[in-house]
């Protein structure tokens, strides 16, 4: 049953990709699609329950992060030093 719903979530989220969204709708997609991709991609590996949820957890937060930098169109590079420059991906 889990698996049916995170796949509507996901098919949902690529429905909307092709509408305007707010920075709001697109940080909920990210979020809906990141931890469906970690569910999913812990039960393909066979992992337990518990790092099931941490997959879960860990791809919704990389979603949202995700989404947000795409509202923004800037990327975060490495000047090798420690430190990083925001400019325009």
């Amino acid at each position: 049953m889990t698996k049916h719903v995170l796949l509507a979530a996901v098919a949902s989220a690529s429905l909307l990709a092709g509408c305007q969204l707010t920075p709001q709708d697109r940080s909920n997609i990210g979020l809906l699609g990141g931890a469906a991709a970690g569910v999913l991609t812990a039960q393909a590996l066979d992992a337990n329950e518990e790092w099931t949820i941490l997959a879960g957890v860990a791809g919704a937060a990389a979603g949202t992060l995700y989404a947000r930098n795409t509202a923004t169109g800037n990327c975060a590079y490495s000047n090798g030093d420690g430190t990083y420059t925001v400019r325009p991906c």
